[in-house]
């Protein structure tokens, strides 16, 4: 198994004072995706929770739905010419009788932003796709105060971060605000399937009474990602992307991006939102 952090050396100036150090670096390595044998995709990630994260995926992509769909993940021996095993190969077996969708048609209608077809096309593909529609009944019910809380709770949770600087986070909370899971990753969509594919493998899908909270971007397929496990709000720390706001507008997903501090911007699902109150205090 890789490790989450390596050592480089660096030279490092500061005031004009120049020296030699070792620095710790977030490790990168490419993730072989593999569905009953035949390979699927391929990731850049950081090791660990690498099973999760191949659950996870096969959530967004409509392969996946509980725990029963799952009949066990492996690493693949003899990834390499000389038969050694590099623990960056994975095979997902999926329980006899589910059903595989057309998996290569619908990575390339959705799953990333660069797919080089139309809006309309990828939020119909997600809304068709999805095994839970949002719907949650009563409707979770979300403070600013509370949304306002979440960062520097991300934040603290992020250990590697501390050490290198390079990670991204994504992190789970109940609607009370209680800090239920958080994953790091070099890649921000991977820290999201890592989450998802716990909740998968622990048979907590749909996620339908919680909050997602991703560093940086709201990209659209986070927001996809989102939908599919069928989490109701998702927050982010910076911009979400056009197309990001309008799945969410499509699907009833609450949306919050530049969530700093007490700021914030609401994109969509404001019915979520306990607006009001943050009114009254001004």
């Amino acid at each position: 198994m890789g490790r989450v952090t390596e050592r480089r050396k660096v030279i490092r100036i500061r005031d004009g004072v120049v020296s030699s150090r070792p620095d710790t670096l977030v490790a990168e390595e490419p993730l072989e995706i593999r569905l009953n044998g035949k390979p699927l995709a391929i990731t850049m990630r950081t090791p660990g929770d690498d099973f999760a994260l191949a659950a996870g995926f096969l959530v967004s992509e409509g392969v996946l739905a509980s725990a029963s769909d799952l009949q066990n993940i492996v690493y693949c021996a003899g990834a390499t010419v000389d038969g050694s095993n590099t623990y960056n190969v994975v095979d997902v077996r999926t329980t006899p009788g589910v059903v595989i969708p057309d998996i290569t048609l619908e990575r390339n209608v959705y799953t990333t932003s660069s797919c080089g077809l139309c809006g309309k096309a990828s939020l119909d593909a997600v809304r068709t796709t999805t095994r839970w529609p949002i719907s949650d009944t009563p409707p979770v019910r979300v403070e600013p105060e509370l949304l306002a809380s979440l960062p520097d709770r991300l934040r603290e949770g992020q250990r590697v971060f501390d050490r290198t600087g390079g990670l991204h986070a994504a992190a789970l909370f109940s609607e009370a605000g209680e800090l239920l899971d958080i994953r790091e990753d070099v890649g921000r969509h991977n820290a999201v399937d890592k989450l998802v594919g716990r909740a998968l493998q622990n048979g907590d899908l749909p996620l339908s009474r919680t909050i997602l909270l991703v560093s940086g971007r709201a990209s659209f397929e986070l927001a996809q990602k989102a939908v599919m496990a069928g989490i109701p709000v998702l927050a982010a720390v910076s911009a979400p992307s056009s197309l990001a706001v309008d799945l969410a507008a499509e699907t009833g997903l609450t949306l919050v991006g530049f969530l700093r501090g007490a700021s914030m911007n609401v994109y969509a699902g404001e019915n979520r939102i306990a607006l009001r109150a943050a009114a009254t205090q001004g």
